[in-house]
């Protein structure tokens, strides 16, 4: 019993002094391998410290533009068009023409529209004509001095001008002499317009109806006391031009209305001043009262709608 006692105990003295060993080798161990190594120090973050006087501003998204209402954008209102449609009529398919002079008279309610301030027709007609992009035409032969409507004398923007801007008699106090010098544009001046049409019937299509082939604007002659035309302008040359000119639409404000379609689709009021005749007279010429020049405008319209019905007789 005793030795047994003994082996047990000198056993445990054994195990504790292994254990002791072990752990001396690894300190050992741990100490070689550190030597041989260098310590980084750590540095410590330095923090900032935010400037307090500066402040920090956020980017404001951009507002989308409202929409201004269910009627048309003006910038779409004001976008060039195309000219209104007009269908080619051959030279062949002509059956039968008359030529007829019209006057348009601003002053008339249905065409004011030409002369509100921001549309005015004299003014586009005289910007495009001294930008050369217009060609204007002397409405009198220079060499007889007799009226005319065609294109055979064509003039120079200055001359244009001239006779678009007239002249002003200055009188001298001292001398007496009066001199005549350039005035200024007044668009206020041109209260007419005389355009000049052929009513044609084309037998392919069986539709008798007007094309427009000339447009004068009239001052008034202040001798004479009578409207004459400035220049003339071929329309068809102006078409392209009039067409991107918006004119304001009284009834519908989201359908746009450009000056060409003023013209083509006859909005316009309008009385007959002169029809072709053997003698090359005006209404005027022949008849002196007013209201019975009025009454011969509308015979004459009589007249042509008569020759379309009796063109359609067999």
């Amino acid at each position: 019993m005793k030795k047994g006692t003994l082996l047990f105990v000198v056993a445990i003295l054994f195990a504790a002094v292994s254990f002791a060993q072990k752990g001396n080798a690894r300190q050992t161990n741990a100490k070689q391998n550190n030597a041989g190594k260098t310590t980084t120090p750590v540095s410590t973050p330095v923090v900032q410290k935010a400037d307090s006087t500066k402040k920090v501003v956020a980017k404001k998204t951009p507002k989308v533009k409202p929409k201004d209402g269910y009627a048309m954008e003006r910038e779409l209102r004001d976008t060039a068009s195309e000219k209104a449609f007009l269908p080619v009529i051959k030279d062949e398919d002509v059956v039968y023409t008359k030529r007829v002079w019209r006057d348009i008279d601003l002053r008339d309610t249905i065409n004011g529209v030409l002369n509100y301030p921001k549309s005015r027709l004299i003014e586009v007609l005289i910007t495009h004509v001294k930008n050369e992009e217009l060609t204007a035409y002397n409405p009198k032969n220079p060499t007889t001095l007799d009226d005319v409507d065609g294109f055979d004398f064509p003039l120079d923007t200055a001359d244009a001008l001239r006779l678009a801007n007239g002249v002003v008699n200055v009188t001298n106090n001292k001398t007496g002499t009066v001199t005549q010098v350039p005035g200024e544009f007044n668009p206020e001046l041109f209260k007419k317009y005389r355009i000049k049409e052929d009513w044609v019937f084309d037998g392919k299509r069986g539709v008798f109806e007007p094309r427009i082939v000339a447009l004068a604007p009239l001052k008034l002659n202040d001798q004479t006391k009578e409207w004459q035309p400035v220049f003339w302008i071929a329309y068809e040359e102006a078409r392209d031009i009039l067409a991107t000119k918006r004119l304001f639409n009284s009834l519908n404000d989201s359908s746009p209305l450009s000056m060409d379609d003023f013209f083509i689709h006859r909005l316009f009021s309008s009385h007959i001043v002169k029809e072709t005749n053997a003698g090359d007279y005006k209404v005027k010429d022949l008849i002196g009262d007013p209201r019975q020049r009025l009454l011969e405008s509308e015979r004459i319209k009589k007249k042509m709608a008569d020759m379309e019905q009796a063109l359609w007789e067999y």
